[in-house]
């Protein structure tokens, strides 16, 4: 069974999301035991924009053929995004 570029593309998506959850978690697990609660409230909205990301992902099966591919731009540019926000979180735990 071949594989088609939207699923190559959606596994690319699906991995990304995953590294970043993570990471997302083991901040999570560290702010929790270091009492910091402005970089939970920040893992909070990350945990929220993933959530988003994730609809939107789904949202990519039903999307026509036609808008498609801006809407897998938009899924790619939300999660760099994401992932800028969660590497910028990174360091704010190694300080």
């Amino acid at each position: 069974m071949a594989i088609t570029k939207a699923q190559s593309h959606e596994d690319a998506i699906g991995t990304q999301l995953r590294d970043a959850k993570a990471k997302l978690e083991q901040f999570a697990a560290t702010a929790k035991r270091k009492g910091a609660q402005a970089q939970a409230a920040a893992i909070t909205g990350l945990n929220t924009a993933k959530q988003y990301i994730d609809q939107k992902v789904q949202d990519l099966e039903t999307t026509s053929e036609q808008h498609r591919s801006r809407a897998k731009a938009d899924v790619a540019a939300d999660v760099a995004a994401f992932k800028a926000s969660v590497e910028k979180l990174a360091g704010s735990f190694k300080r």
